[in-house]
């Protein structure tokens, strides 16, 4: 049997609202809802240990936030008549915040095979057969993967339907209306897998549940994509039922797809050729930007971005694009808040990135954070763990902004030199690690720590590199 390295459960997300009924409303009925949807799907720490998600001590009001930024809704922090309907809707179990996507795992061959474990009574083999053949052409068409069906062995994807626990499984199904399928990220073990819910109807027109369209759906995820927060988009959480004639992938679905896979054989790749990488280990090299991610740091320039686990000697390099397609390249300056989301700025605009996905509603003017109009870019940034403060830094002047009260501290900005002895030079780039602030200009670093107020030590940029 394969081997899971981080198991997320994916699951194709299912229909309209269930009707709300006023009766079934009272307040400790709606207090309930919130709860657990929150902690089911948006208690953002991977738990690889059980096989799932934990949940975290993040206030309920921020819970909140994340779930009404990602579904498009108006983002009061409250358990709004809007939100319980969204809540009240059938949908995936999978978070839909989270590292799933950020690390966008995917195949390392393009020839795979699935295989049809057992039927649903509710359709004919040959339907069935057609339904997950036409699925996978979804994916097929817009890259180099071929599948093959196999009809006995460990395929690659091996599909089957259950009900309630199923099988060896590590995760059960809720029966009818709820969640209709699960999916495993590419990888061993159950990677790949996909389970669909036989309690569920399913059918080849518009009645019941599609399954090609369920399908298409959860092999996006055994292929290494996550949920999309664009409506019109086949990974959008929320099944929506449309005429198969019609049936299109959106740019986001076909940009995540080929950022993992790139395009088909003898078409034309939209993606932007790789350019020359700089030198890793050149005596001069620099960074544009820097930011942390959960435990990783990550450097980047140009289109560029490097990978590094502090704890580690491995360094990953990529493009820039391979993980945030939207994101253009030269970013100025980035950062993670105390949200789990990085911040990108580039000119005078930033995007908000949670996972895989962009905020809807970005990017933004950097004026919405309490600029004024003559700030026209950043240079760096860095949240305070500890405080919560975010220290923009612009020249030789910096701002401190409050992210819980989501403005500008009074008083800024300042000297940066005053407040932090011994960086008197423009900074290109600022990151925390293990409390102490790493400061960068050129083709050198500084290691600041602030309750000494004083440098530490002075580096090459790089050296985080093993160079």
């Amino acid at each position: 049997m394969k081997a899971l390295s981080i198991l997320l459960l994916m699951c194709a997300a299912v229909s309209n609202a269930l009707p709300v009924h006023p009766e079934n409303d009272s307040q400790g009925d709606n207090a309930k809802l919130v709860q657990d949807y929150l902690n089911k799907f948006y208690a953002v720490e991977p738990d690889p240990g059980h096989l799932g998600w934990k949940t975290n001590a993040e206030p309920i009001t921020q819970k909140l936030q994340k779930m009404q930024q990602f579904f498009g809704l108006k983002v009061t922090g409250k358990a709004d008549t809007e939100t319980l309907e969204m809540m009240r809707k059938p949908r995936c179990g999978v978070p839909d915040v989270g590292l799933y996507g950020v690390t966008l795992p995917g195949w390392k061959k393009s020839n795979l095979t699935y295989r049809i474990v057992n039927y649903t009574p509710d359709m004919s083999k040959k339907d069935v057969d057609k339904a997950v053949e036409k699925a996978f052409e979804v994916w097929s068409t817009v890259t180099p993967l071929v599948f093959t069906g196999i009809h006995e062995g460990i395929a690659d994807i091996m599909i089957a339907f259950g009900t309630k626990a199923h099988g060896r499984c590590p995760r059960y199904f809720d029966g009818p209306l709820g969640i209709l399928a699960h999916a495993f990220p590419p990888g061993n073990g159950f990677g790949g897998d996909v389970h669909f819910d036989e309690d569920e109807d399913w059918t080849t027109g518009s009645a019941g549940f599609n399954l090609f369209l369920v399908a298409a759906h959860e092999f996006g995820h055994a292929l290494g994509l996550s949920h999309s927060n664009d409506q019109r988009a086949l990974m959008f959480p929320n099944y929506a039922y449309v005429s198969l004639s019609e049936f299109p992938l959106s740019p986001d679905d076909i940009s995540g797809i080929q950022s993992i896979y790139g395009a088909p054989p003898n078409a034309p790749d939209r993606r932007p050729p790789t350019p020359t990488s700089p030198k890793t280990c050149g005596s001069q090299m620099s960074f544009n930007a820097i930011t942390t991610l959960r435990q990783e740091v990550i450097f980047l320039k140009g289109r560029h971005l490097w990978r590094v686990y502090p704890d580690n000697l491995e360094v990953e390099r990529e493009l820039i694009s391979t993980f945030w397609p939207t994101l253009p390249p030269g970013i100025d300056a980035a950062y993670e808040n105390n949200k789990d989301q990085i911040l990108f700025f580039k000119g005078n605009k930033f995007w908000v990135i949670s996972g895989y996905h962009v905020l809807l509603g970005y990017p933004k003017n950097i004026n919405t954070l309490g600029f004024p109009k003559g700030v026209k870019r950043i240079d760096a940034a860095v949240c305070n763990r500890n405080t919560g403060k975010t220290d923009f830094f612009i020249g030789d002047k910096y701002w401190r902004f409050d992210e819980n009260s989501q403005s500008m501290d009074k008083g800024y900005p300042r000297q940066t030199v005053n407040d932090f002895p011994g960086i008197s030079q423009k900074v290109d780039a600022v990151f925390q690690q293990k409390g102490l602030f790493y400061f960068f200009h050129g083709s050198k670093q500084w290691e600041f720590d602030p309750t000494a107020k004083k440098v530490t030590r002075e580096m090459k940029s790089n050296s985080w590199f093993n160079c």
